[in-house]
């Protein structure tokens, strides 16, 4: 039952004929966990707290740095210093006292990860590493816990839902555990965070509340410099490991397209190129100033962009997609072949 301050609270939700008492009663009841309270936590915080979440655990060893003020704008001046989980959940109980906030002030390893994910019925992973997205992934998939996932770095951000009604996880999406640049070493435009936290946090209330569709088995990917929005899709797999990488001498680059995208080293690159002279179109799907800064060769097409020229890629090449870690060049080739490119095989490098 809903308290009549807490009716009036809710009033524009509860309006809503997708939502009603029973959505609300849905939030109130519900069990949400948040790990990280920066850039991507503070909005999803917000948010769920603003909307009536009932139960809310937060996550996070840090401190507010003053680094950190220009996007995560639940803090201020006076917080730097604070632990990040003790200064939100202040901050979260001024916002609305009838949310209860749950405080875990401890890095997720692996002797506490299982039991702090099993008191809750869904986790919003807003980390900025990946052996903790992994853990988190893992810890979710073997206790049946829906996972939303989100990204930021430079201007562009990431949103899925992992693990939801036998849906892919994390790691159907990228297989492969390895670091690639963090907003400390390559910087965010403050805004990015906002906007992916609150379609993170819009994930997590539609998951709550039964109602629309779910990011699940789709990655939405958006540009906040060009004003692109692009959704990949891809499938559960139970393949958690990478293709073995395909040589010269087993791979005909002509005509024989891949199944899915394998992985390709430049040594490997450098080898078939030299064996076949040109039969590939290589690709760096970074960003522009990515691109001018460093790079070995080919044209620059970031990923975003990726949509609107793949009818002018040549249907007689193979063509190969790099950037640094692999995640990008991986969602530009599923991306050639969700569009149905044939005639050519799709390779995927880290370079």
């Amino acid at each position: 039952m809903f308290e009549q301050q807490e009716r009036k609270r809710y009033s524009r939700q509860i309006l809503l004929p997708e939502m009603g008492l029973i959505g609300q009663e849905r939030l109130k009841a519900a069990k949400v966990l948040v790990v990280g309270a920066g850039g991507l936590g503070c909005p999803v915080l917000q948010y769920l707290v603003a909307a009536g979440v009932g139960n809310i655990g937060i996550v996070d060893d840090d401190v507010v740095d003053m680094t950190n003020l220009h996007r995560q704008i639940l803090y201020s001046a006076a917080d730097v210093g604070k632990s990040k989980v003790l200064a939100a959940v202040e901050k979260l109980e001024a916002q609305n006292p009838f949310v209860t906030l749950i405080p875990h002030q401890v890095r997720l390893q692996e002797d506490n990860v299982n039991q702090i994910i099993a008191n809750y019925d869904l986790v919003i992973d807003g980390s900025d590493n990946f052996p903790t997205r992994y853990l988190v992934n893992d810890a979710c998939v073997e206790l049946d816990k829906p996972l939303i996932f989100g990204s930021i770095l430079r201007f562009e951000g990431q949103v899925s839902v992992f693990n939801y009604k036998g849906g892919p996880t994390y790691r159907c999406l990228f297989p492969d555990a390895e670091e690639g640049d963090n907003c400390a070493e390559a910087g965010v435009i403050g805004i990015l965070p906002g906007i992916i936290g609150t379609y993170m946090a819009n994930e997590a209330i539609k998951i709550i509340c039964e109602i629309g569709n779910a990011l699940s088995g789709r990655l939405l990917v958006m540009n906040a410099l060009t004003n692109t929005t692009n959704i990949f899709e891809f499938s559960r797999s139970e393949q958690t490991s990478p293709p073995t990488p395909r040589t010269k001498e087993s791979a005909n680059l002509k005509n024989d397209p891949l199944a899915e995208p394998s992985e390709m080293t430049y040594e490997e690159f450098e080898r078939i190129e030299t064996s076949y002279p040109g039969q590939i179109h290589l690709v760096d799907v970074r960003e522009y100033n990515e691109f001018e800064a460093d790079n070995f060769g080919g044209v620059n097409i970031p990923l975003s962009e990726i949509p609107d020229i793949i009818s002018t890629l040549p249907p007689n090449k193979t063509i190969v997609f790099y950037c640094q870690t692999g995640k990008r060049s991986t969602l530009a080739a599923k991306l050639l072949m969700q569009s149905g490119f044939n005639g050519a095989s799709f390779w995927a490098g880290n370079w």
